[in-house]
């Protein structure tokens, strides 16, 4: 087998895939599959997001590129951003969601410079190798799946919020149903460019003046200078064991990652898999430890030894017996034991989609989880804290799974409970995938259907809430998963039925 790739959309694997196919590495592979996703999932991610890549390489080594968001504001001496633009969404009747968007919720972009950073580093074909296919789709269109086509209808509020997306989500005069074809032009020929030119010109130049002088004349706060001096910035990756397994995550000023290397602590710790109590109250212990000296001491130096140093000491004391999240991943596996994992968002999306560029601006200043002590908080430059968290799993130092996922604060809990589906149960990344998912957050535990009852029966009798989903749902998140038997070395992909996701193995 060349490989496997796991990603949101059945053509977004699929530019993965072929690659893999043609020689190229996993990082290659990895680049073209986020680049398609521009195309195919657009209400997810798109240029003006951001992200984070996890790449494990063929010789061994592991790099955690961080691309994701800043905060904006440079060179503005009285900055006065516009009022947020409160937006309910509802994507089941269990869950109704404000989403902050307008000008004043756009950060800064990463995506980009991200993408061409990994593929110069760690890749082995060329920006312009990659974007022809989705520069292709971009134009001629891709026919709505059933996922992206709800997507798109409970986002509508967002994406259709101005003309541009209107032109783009609603060309009929309402928003587009599955089957129906999506097309984006400026898209396409922004892609085009970027396979010519590189990603300079969305930072420096005419385009970068263009989408600041937009966000700005609206009451946003990126500047000309935030864009000019954006820049990848690489991190050691957090590092968790578990059952005889090393997993690498996204390490601060993310969370998410630094909270699922605390739980895998306390599951090792504890020595129950597979027992519902135990990591129902291991998500009640991450929830609490998000404390305001948590989020504020994500940004310093060594925060991530500090904290898991003082929660050795907490899990003593233990006795244990934010919603949709406009988010995407790709998993790739190669045949030359190399793999990336990447995660990108645009947050829920702005709405604010600025004229002749093909670039849909983030919100991630207006997402509650994101900036937990108020709104315009940050300064001008840091990366806005995230909750995605790219992750590979290594055994004897070889890789045996990637994953992350989509899904706000359930990302956690949805690759914690992959990884314990791979490890513990020795499941295929598929069935680990579209297996049933607990999570607990404000004081309910919420579990698909397929939970043991008698476990959710017993949590019930000790006073815990419990709220029974009917159906499977992509609030659980979306997890992107491939993976390598360590005993056989088959490889398998899982991906996501709650987001459409899609696996493709190459031979």
């Amino acid at each position: 087998m060349r490989g496997v790739v796991a990603a949101g959309h059945p053509l977004t694997a699929q530019a993965g895939a072929d690659v893999l196919r043609a020689g190229g590495n996993a990082v290659d592979a990895a680049v073209a599959a986020v680049l398609m996703s521009f195309a195919t999932e657009s209400p997810l991610t798109g240029p003006g997001a951001g992200g984070f890549m996890l790449v494990h390489t063929a010789d061994g080594a592991d790099h955690l590129l961080d691309f994701f968001v800043a905060a904006p504001g440079r060179g503005l001496s009285d900055p006065q951003p516009a009022a947020l633009e409160p937006i309910p969404v509802e994507f089941s009747a269990e869950a109704i969601q404000v989403f902050n968007i307008g000008p004043s919720s756009c950060g800064v972009y990463g995506t980009p410079r991200g993408l061409a950073e990994a593929l110069e580093r760690f890749g082995t074909a060329s920006l312009a190798d990659l974007v022809e296919a989705p520069a292709r789709i971009a134009r001629e269109g891709a026919a709505l799946t059933r996922i992206q086509a709800y997507l798109v209808r409970i986002l509508g509020p967002i994406l259709a919020s101005r003309p541009e997306g209107k032109a783009i989500y609603a060309p009929h005069g309402r928003l587009l149903q599955e089957g129906e074809t999506i097309r984006n032009p400026d898209l396409a020929d922004l892609l085009d460019r970027m396979g010519s030119e590189g990603p300079d010109f969305l930072y420096e130049g005419d385009v970068a003046a263009a989408i600041s002088d937009h966000v700005l004349e609206r009451g946003g706060l990126v500047t000309r200078e935030d864009l000019a001096s954006y820049q990848p910035v690489e991190r050691e990756p957090a590092h968790a064991h578990y059952q005889g397994v090393d997993v690498l995550t996204n390490p601060p000023p993310s969370s998410g990652g630094i909270l699922i290397a605390y739980a895998l602590h306390l599951l090792e710790r504890l020595g129950r898999p597979g027992d519902l109590r135990a990591l129902v109250e291991v998500m009640d212990s991450t929830n609490r430890s998000r404390s305001e000296d948590f989020a504020r001491g994500l940004h310093r130096e060594g925060y991530l030894e500090a904290f898991l140093a003082h929660e050795e000491l907490e899990k003593h004391a233990l006795d244990i017996g934010s919603r949709l999240g406009s988010t995407t991943h790709v998993a790739v596996l190669d045949d030359q034991g190399g793999c990336a994992s990447v995660t990108c968002s645009n947050g829920s999306c702005s709405g604010v989609i600025v004229p002749g560029t093909g670039v849909h601006m983030n919100n991630m200043l207006g997402e509650e989880d994101l900036n937990p002590l108020g709104f315009h908080r940050h300064e001008p430059g840091v990366r806005i804290p995230s909750m995605m968290a790219p992750t590979v799993v290594l055994r004897d130092g070889a890789p045996e799974i990637a994953l992350g996922s989509a899904g706000s604060n359930r990302i956690r809990s949805a690759i914690l409970q992959t990884i314990l589906r791979v490890v513990d149960e020795r499941l295929p990344a598929q069935q680990a995938v579209e297996a049933p998912r607990v999570h607990f957050e404000s004081g309910v535990v919420e579990a698909e259907p397929g939970i043991d009852e008698a476990g959710l029966a017993a949590l019930e009798a000790d006073g815990w809430r419990v709220q029974r989903w009917a159906e499977r749902n992509l609030y659980f998140g979306g997890v992107q998963a491939v993976a390598r038997d360590p005993v056989s070395g088959a490889l398998s992909g899982g991906g996501d039925p709650r987001r459409g996701g899609s696996a493709v193995l190459v031979e």
